[in-house]
């Protein structure tokens, strides 16, 4: 007897929920056909996977925790490749699952799903809003299509293949209502170090950035609060709480907020990404087109608001 898809559906429901009565109910099926299929891939595999002893209901043991994310990407592989021929074939219409920072998806993303619905409407679209980080994770688990992500200064991750597409400034957001942080119109770590300094939670990259730029300049931070998402930092820093380093995307429509450029400069890079060992659908490859096309179209005129180039990808 083989592991079949099956089994490792219940057992990732099991995982989900921690409950065999829940878990059936959610694939929708009898709570003992779930069990002894579940049964069934312990004795395939070898191991016990979960712990049914447990007082707070079932658990994974440790052979269950490392057949976890396995069993997460082998299904999603296996739905990317029905997705995929069903294409072909022409059994259903495609579908692209996108995901982007929250000042991507302001800046960029929110107008290429605009343009992309209106070619393709028969394209079901999902979006995911994330820090860089939890973005890349999901792409290695394949939750995601595609994701404009921050390529780190450290070298490109081998399991993505990445298309270069923006290099963004950060910048040093104030609120207009207040006095300018510098009488120039830039400032150094150091007297952004002066500043109480509002920074978004764990897994954005601008976070990271900002914080090794204070320990490259050897400042420690002031904060006013740590923590939130991309939108609750903007807000805080309009309501003047304190000062922000931000992607300039973020500036466009907020007249609330004053940019000063740091110096010496921060930038980051922003690619394109999906896993390198998956073919691109023809829905994935649709929409890199229209990414692709909207930022040679905006490049071509007047850009965006601050210090952001749009990339030309190699051999394009």
């Amino acid at each position: 007897m083989d592991v079949t898809f099956t089994q490792l559906a219940y057992f990732l429901a099991v995982a989900d929920v921690r409950s065999f009565t829940r878990a059936a109910e959610s694939v929708g099926v009898a709570q003992p056909t779930l069990s002894r299929q579940l049964k069934a891939l312990e004795t395939e595999l070898g191991a016990e996977l979960v712990d049914r002893g447990a007082r707070d209901g079932p658990v994974l043991t440790p052979a269950g925790e490392a057949l976890l994310p396995l069993a997460r990407r082998m299904l999603a592989d296996a739905d990317s490749a029905r997705t995929a021929v069903a294409e072909i074939v022409g059994l259903r219409s495609g579908r692209v699952r996108v995901g982007a920072t929250p000042s991507l998806c302001i800046g960029v993303l929110a107008d290429v799903l605009r343009v992309f619905h209106e070619q393709h409407p028969e394209i079901h679209l999902e979006l995911a809003e994330d820090g860089s980080q939890p973005l890349v994770r999901s792409l290695a688990r394949g939750e995601l299509d595609l994701a404009l992500v921050i390529v780190p200064s450290t070298g490109v991750d081998p399991a993505l293949h990445t298309t270069p597409v923006l290099r963004e400034r950060l910048s040093v957001a104030s609120p207009t209502s207040e006095r300018s942080p510098t009488s120039r119109a830039s400032m150094s770590i150091r007297e952004l170090g002066r500043r109480s300094l509002v920074v978004p939670r764990r897994g954005y990259d601008v976070r990271e950035t900002t914080l090794q730029a204070f320990a490259d300049a050897g400042v420690e931070p002031r904060f006013a609060v740590e923590g939130g998402e991309m939108d609750a930092v903007l807000r805080m820093v309009e309501a003047g709480t304190g000062v922000a380093v931000v992607p300039d995307l973020v500036f466009a429509g907020r007249p609330r907020l004053r940019r000063t450029v740091l110096t010496p400069p921060l930038f980051r890079t922003v690619a394109l990404a999906r896993r390198a060992d998956l073919t691109p659908t023809h829905a994935m490859r649709a929409f890199r087109a229209t990414l692709l096309s909207f930022l040679a179209v905006l490049s071509a005129g007047d850009g965006f608001a601050g210090d952001v180039q749009v990339l030309r990808p190699a051999g394009e």
